[in-house]
C-alpha cells in the first residue's frame, strides 16, 4: 500500500488535465465578458480548475485534503503583504487623483512634454523610478498613472503608453537592487546580489535599448491633432482642481521615504495620508461634493468625501466626457476582483504543488537540459509555465531556482547563470499573465486590461528571447572550470 505522505507523483498527461480545463474556461471567460472577465469569470475558471485537480488528486492518488489545505494556507499568507500593498495602492490612486497631485503633474506635463517624445520617455522615466525604489508596483501606481493620464491629454494610446510605463518600471525592477524580486532570484539560487546583478546586464540593457528604441521610433508618429485636446485638458483641469506646485510635495516626499528603504506597504499607505491632508487644504471643494449630502456640517462633509476618496470610488464632473473619465478613481473597493483574483491564482497554485502536478509536468521538461542552450531554454519554459499556472511570480522564482539548481551545479554552470535566466523570465513576465499578481495588479492600478497592454510591453516580451539568444551563443557563460 502507497505511503498516504509520500501520494504518488501523476502521470504528465494526467498532470496536464486541470491546465487544459483552465486554459478552456478562461477562454470562455474571455469570450462571454472580454476585458470584465476579471470582475468574475476568470475567478470562477481559477476555482473550477483548483476543483478539478483537487478531485483528481483525491479520487485517484489518495492525496488527503490536509495536504491541499496546508499549502493553500500557506501560499495565500506568503501574498499577505501583497493583499495589504494593493489596498495601499487603492488609497493612494484615490488619494492622489483627489488632492490634485496626478491633475497638477498632467497639467504641466502635457505642456512639457513632447507627443514624439512621449513613449521612449515614459519608460526611460519609469526605468528610473524604478531602479531608485526597487519596485516596479509603486512606480506604476504613482508615476504610471499620472503618465497615463498625460499620453490621453495628448492623444496617445493608452495600450502604447501602459507598454511604455510597464516596460520601463519591470528594467528597473530588476536591477536595483533594493527589488525584493531581485533579491529573491540571488539568494533563491545561492547567488552573490551585486554577482547576480552584473551578469544581467549582459541580458538586460542591450533588451532595454532595444525597448528604447521601438518607442522612439512608434513615438515620431505622434502629435498629430492633438493642441485642441491638451486645451481642453489643462482647462478642465484647472477649473475643477486647484492646480498648484504645493500638491508635488506628496511625491518630493513619497521619494524621500523611497530613498529611505522604508517598506512598500508603509511608503504607500504614508503617501496616501500625504495626499488626504492635502486634498483637505487645497481641494475641500472635491471632497464635499463626493459627500454628496447637502445636510452635513463642513467638517462631516470633508470627513465623509475624505473617507470615501479612500476606500469608495469617486467621480467627478469636469464639463469633458473623457476627462472625467480619466478622473474618477475606485479607491480600496476598486482592488476587490484583483484581491479575489489573487486568491483563486493561490488556490490553483498551491494544489498544483500540493497534488505533486507541477513536479510532473516539469521533470518532462528537464529532460531537454542536455546543452548549455538546453538547460537555458528548459528554465526559461519553466519559468513562464511557473508564472501561467501558479499565478504568482515569487513563487515562480523559488519553484525554478530549487527545480534547476542542482541541473545547473551537475553540468558545472555557476549559479548566476540560473539567477539570471529565471529573473529574465519570472520576473518580467508574470505581468503579462493577466490572472497572475502582477498582471491583473497593474492592469487594476492602470485601467488597462493585461491583454490589452501585453503587445506593447517589448522589454517583457524581448527579454526572455535575449536570454534564449545570449545562451545560444554562449556570450559570457563559461563553466566553472573555465573561470
Amino acid at each position: 500500500m502507497a505511503n498516504s505522505e509520500t501520494p504518488k507523483v501523476p502521470h504528465p498527461f494526467v498532470a496536464s488535465i486541470p491546465i487544459l480545463v483552465l486554459i478552456a474556461l478562461l477562454a470562455v471567460a474571455i469570450h462571454l465578458f472580454g476585458s470584465d472577465s476579471l470582475s468574475g469569470g476568470s475567478q470562477i475558471a481559477l476555482i473550477l480548475g483548483t476543483a478539478v485537480c483537487v478531485a483528481i488528486s483525491m479520487t485517484v492518488y489518495r492525496v488527503p485534503w490536509n495536504a491541499f489545505e496546508t499549502r493553500i494556507t500557506k501560499t495565500i499568507g506568503n501574498v499577505a503583504i501583497t493583499l495589504l500593498i494593493l489596498l495601499a495602492v487603492g488609497m493612494l490612486s484615490g488619494s492622489w487623483m483627489i488632492s490634485g497631485v496626478v491633475p497638477t503633474l498632467i497639467y504641466y506635463g502635457v505642456q512639457i512634454m513632447s507627443p514624439q517624445f512621449f513613449l521612449v520617455s515614459a519608460c526611460f522615466i519609469c526605468a528610473l523610478v524604478s531602479l531608485l525604489s526597487g519596485s516596479s508596483w509603486t512606480t506604476v501606481a504613482t508615476i504610471g498613472v499620472a503618465l497615463l493620464g498625460i499620453s490621453e491629454a495628448l492623444g496617445i494610446s493608452t495600450a502604447w503608453t501602459a507598454g511604455a510605463i510597464i516596460s520601463g518600471a519591470y528594467f528597473g525592477d530588476k536591477m536595483s537592487p533594493l527589488s525584493d524580486t531581485t533579491i529573491l532570484a540571488s539568494s533563491a539560487t545561492g547567488t552573490d546580489l551585486f554577482v547576480h546583478i552584473r551578469y544581467m546586464v549582459y541580458t538586460t540593457v542591450p533588451t532595454f535599448i532595444i525597448t528604447l528604441i521601438i518607442f522612439f521610433i512608434a513615438g515620431l508618429g505622434n502629435g498629430e491633432g492633438t493642441e485642441l485636446q491638451v486645451v481642453q485638458y489643462t482647462e478642465g483641469l484647472s477649473n475643477t482642481f486647484n492646480i498648484s506646485l504645493w500638491t508635488l510635495l506628496v511625491p518630493v516626499l513619497t521619494g524621500l521615504l523611497i530613498s529611505r528603504r522604508v517598506p512598500s506597504v508603509i511608503t504607500l499607505f504614508a503617501s496616501a495620508i500625504m495626499a488626504g491632508i492635502m486634498a483637505l487644504i487645497l481641494q475641500p471643494h472635491i471632497l464635499m461634493q463626493i459627500a454628496g449630502l447637502d445636510d452635513l456640517s463642513t467638517s462631516e462633509a470633508l470627513a465623509r468625501g475624505l473617507a470615501i476618496t479612500y476606500y469608495g470610488s469617486t467621480s467627478i464632473d469636469t464639463g469633458n466626457s473623457s476627462l472625467n473619465d480619466l478622473v474618477s478613481t475606485g479607491g480600496m473597493a476598486g482592488m476587490l476582483n484583483t484581491i479575489w483574483l489573487i486568491l483563486s491564482a493561490m488556490c490553483f497554485g498551491a494544489v498544483m504543488v500540493a497534488s505533486g502536478m507541477i513536479e510532473s509536468l516539469t521533470r518532462v521538461i528537464i529532460r531537454f537540459a542536455r546543452s548549455r542552450f538546453g538547460l537555458v531554454s528548459t528554465t526559461t519554459c519553466t519559468g513562464l509555465f511557473l508564472n501561467l499556472t501558479t499565478g504568482d511570480q515569487f513563487i515562480s522564482i523559488v519553484l525554478t531556482a530549487d527545480m534547476y539548481r542542482d541541473a545547473y551545479r551537475q553540468q558545472g554552470y555557476e549559479s548566476r547563470l540560473l539567477s539570471r535566466t529565471t529573473e529574465d523570465v519570472a520576473t518580467v513576465t508574470s505581468v503579462l499573465v493577466p490572472w497572475n499578481t502582477c498582471g491583473m495588479t497593474q492592469a487594476s492600478v492602470l485601467g488597462v486590461p493585461t491583454l490589452t497592454y501585453l503587445p506593447y510591453c517589448f522589454f517583457n516580451i524581448i527579454s526572455p528571447l535575449m536570454t534564449l539568444f545570449v545562451a545560444a551563443i554562449g556570450w559570457k557563460i563559461k563553466k566553472m572550470s573555465e573561470n
